[in-house]
């Protein structure tokens, strides 16, 4: 029996309006571990470009249930660009809202402080207008990789 709980979380793959592109989205569509999939434009700081210079605009943006099933297959899901694998550590808060998820944020945390982390969640529970927030570790897969790596992995707010 497996004792490790599930984690769920998000992943960003490229759209590059290609084969393997269109291959992710079927593969995700008839899996159980997909629950939803959205087309959405990427930002990237200008702090961030080091650790990701070869990320895209476009990508492919899915909710997942199991981190374990997600990774056994990145094979499936990597390729020359970066794809973003956020798994969800500690869920703040998630609310039903009316309206459809239209914006997604993520930030970085530079330092551990408790006390930081605390204002941060005493903030965000606040706004009324944001449906789910918590804390989440990254895991990129690259082809290639780029020269530098993102410090800020295992500090991630969304």
């Amino acid at each position: 029996m497996n004792s490790k709980p599930k984690k769920s979380g998000y992943i960003c793959v490229p759209y590059q309006h290609d084969k393997f592109s269109i291959d992710v989205k079927d593969m995700w569509s008839s899996s159980r571990n997909i629950k939803s999939i959205y087309f959405v434009t990427a930002t990237f700081s200008d702090e961030s470009k080091p650790y990701f210079p070869f990320s895209a605009n476009h990508y492919l943006f899915a909710k997942f249930d199991d981190e374990q099933k997600l990774i056994k297959d990145a094979d499936k899901f990597t390729n020359s660009k970066p794809s973003f694998v956020f798994t969800v550590d500690n869920e703040l808060f998630e609310r039903d809202l009316d309206s459809e998820r239209s914006f997604i944020s993520t930030y970085y945390l530079e330092y551990n402080d408790p006390g930081a982390l605390s204002d941060i969640a005493n903030t965000i529970v606040k706004k009324d207008k944001i449906r789910r927030a918590g804390f989440a570790h990254l895991n990129m897969f690259c082809n290639d990789k780029p020269k530098f790596t993102f410090p800020y992995t295992e500090k991630l707010l969304f």
